[in-house]
């Protein structure tokens, strides 16, 4: 894909972000908060979600159902499967909010299998793949491939 050319919001988006890099795609439905900073050459599919303290490097794939909250840093070349979940707060409780919300690491050429889930803090190491439904409680070292509740090392070595 040309990265050349300016980023492409369907009409039925709302995006508020201004700092969206060129060639990334953002489809219908989709909302992104004013803060969340989008690199170059993405897509982010329908029926997402991406609040302020997001930051998306380039390359990356958002599957649909995916909602990103504010700590979440997504690294160049990432996929994220339909319906992936993510949290960021260890202890939710209504109209109670922490002073500063967890950071989740999603490093370089990581994939997250559909509804898999991520704990909040969590770093899931480069070219890593987390397998479908797989609930992550703890770091994923790079090129692992975890699967499970919990999610448990089955291979050293992610498939390319």
């Amino acid at each position: 894909m040309n990265t050349a050319q300016a980023p492409i919001i369907h009409a039925l988006a709302d995006v508020k972000a201004t700092h969206i890099g060129p060639g990334t795609r953002i489809w219908q439905f989709a909302v992104v908060l004013a803060g969340a900073r989008i690199g170059s050459n993405c897509n982010i599919c329908a029926h997402t979600f991406i609040e302020d303290d997001v930051i998306i490097g380039d390359d990356v794939t958002i599957k649909s159902g995916v909602f990103l909250w504010d700590g979440l840093r997504v690294g160049d070349g990432v996929f994220i499967g339909p319906n992936a979940t993510f949290t960021n707060d260890r202890f939710p409780r209504s109209k109670q909010r922490p002073d500063a919300f967890l950071v989740t690491q999603i490093l370089d050429g990581a994939s997250i299998g559909a509804n898999a889930t991520i704990l909040p803090g969590l770093t899931i190491g480069r070219r890593a793949m987390v397998g479908a439904g797989a609930v992550v409680v703890s770091d994923v070292a790079d090129d692992t491939v975890v699967v499970g509740n919990p999610a448990r090392p089955i291979s050293r070595k992610a498939p390319a």
